[in-house]
């Protein structure tokens, strides 16, 4: 008997770390060793590591490098910047959406329980955010607009270009979660000119534990760690000089990864996933429409157990999820999927398949082959088999709150 594959569909909870980001690392925890704030030899080696890596990141990201701060990940920097926006303005009002990250959803219902207005503006039954509406909502005491520039879940891309416009243009600081899109769609944040940007090593092949936040020159700023001044008194601690090397490396191929065309066949592979499962599986939904994440796609089968889809699918050496991974203990339904109104039943049998450039078309094959008689024994598993409320449409659990904008 053959062993079964491992495959792993999961990338965008997090990445395979890149054989040569896994080399650069571990150079630097046995070899350049030092303190980037001694005055010795290997110090200065860590130091100038430090600095490439940092050149590194800002030519994927399209700043200068002198604005950028290392931290230990996309909830730092998110944390960092509205910390730094809100201490600029106490009380202010903050907009966001009700697909946010929980990084930004949890920041923002702190200080609105300290106080400040929340407004959350809904996507619609695509997931598509309306420009539109989201600047509708901005008001003369916005203190932070704070938006992903591409959902986690369904990958859907946000009109990020016209509301940095709108909020430059009202000198409202903006915050753009890029953890998703940076690796997978081109930015270039000096042409686009938002206050703050964050992003994280281990969605693009890097390490975990290591993130980075864009910050604008004039921008409000707080340091959220003080002490020993590091990163120009704007992050104290001393540097994790490993990480931040693998980072920049991780950054370096993940911008030869766009200029190669690598997004093309990604796309080309997940379109070739979704026609498979809609011709096989005639019932299944897809959950998200208009411009995404070339990697991703979600997908619901009605009258499932998504917990039984995983764990068929973990059976046969398939590795996915059924929403945001990054608290898999908390076996919540999504609140994006909630929020785009896709019926309770379709919730509860949702799938995420996150492709990423070691992806193979075998592997999509493998998991086209064996998807059918998964979805039917997960079917046989699910609770709302015979329930006559499954189908009924569940409207966004903020919609009778009155911090959501229906604007």
């Amino acid at each position: 008997m053959s062993a079964k594959p491992l495959i792993y569909l999961d990338n965008n909870a997090t990445t395979m770390a890149a054989p040569e980001v896994v080399s650069a690392m571990t150079e630097m925890l046995s070899t350049h060793y030092g303190n980037p704030s001694s005055l010795h030899h290997f110090a200065r080696v860590a130091g100038a590591a430090v600095k490439h890596a940092r050149t590194q990141l800002a030519d994927l990201l399209g700043c200068r490098s002198a604005e950028l701060l290392f931290t230990s990940g996309s909830t730092e920097a998110i944390t960092t910047a509205f910390a730094s926006a809100m201490s600029a303005k106490p009380g202010g009002h903050i907009v966001t959406t009700a697909v946010e990250h929980p990084a930004v959803l949890r920041n923002a219902e702190k200080y609105e329980s300290s106080g400040s207005r929340l407004t959350l503006v809904p996507v619609d039954d695509g997931g598509q955010l309306s420009a539109e509406q989201f600047i509708a909502a901005l008001s003369e005491d916005t203190a932070l607009a704070a938006v992903m520039v591409a959902n986690n879940e369904t990958g859907v891309v946000f009109p990020v270009e016209a509301i940095v416009e709108a909020c430059r243009a009202r000198k409202i600081p903006v915050l753009l979660d890029a953890s998703q899109a940076a690796g997978k769609l081109p930015l270039d944040i000096k042409a686009l000119k938002p206050d703050y940007v964050a992003v994280s090593a281990h969605k693009f092949h890097g390490p975990k534990g290591i993130g980075a936040l864009y910050l604008r020159r004039g921008a409000p700023f707080e340091p959220l760690l003080i002490g020993g001044g590091q990163e120009r008194s704007r992050r104290s601690g001393t540097e994790n000089v490993p990480a931040i090397v693998a980072m920049g490396v991780a950054a370096q191929l993940a911008k030869q990864r766009l200029e190669s065309g690598e997004m093309e066949r990604l796309r080309i592979l997940r379109d070739k996933l979704e026609a498979g499962i809609l011709a096989t599986l005639p019932n299944a939904r897809v959950n998200g429409r208009g411009e995404r994440l070339p990697n991703t796609l979600n997908v619901s089968f009605v009258h499932a157990s998504g917990e039984a889809i995983l764990q068929h699918l973990d059976e046969l050496g398939i590795a996915a999820s059924s929403s945001s991974a990054c608290s898999s203990n908390e076996q919540e339904p999504s609140h994006v999927l909630r929020a785009m109104r896709v019926p309770e039943s379709h919730i509860h049998g949702s799938m995420r398949v996150g492709l990423s450039a070691y992806t193979t078309d075998d592997e999509v094959d493998y998991l086209l082959s064996v998807l059918p008689r998964v979805i039917e024994q997960a079917r046989a598993a699910s609770p709302f088999v015979g329930n006559d409320l499954a189908d009924d449409y569940v409207e966004s659990s903020r919609k009778d709150d009155p911090l959501y904008c229906d604007c």
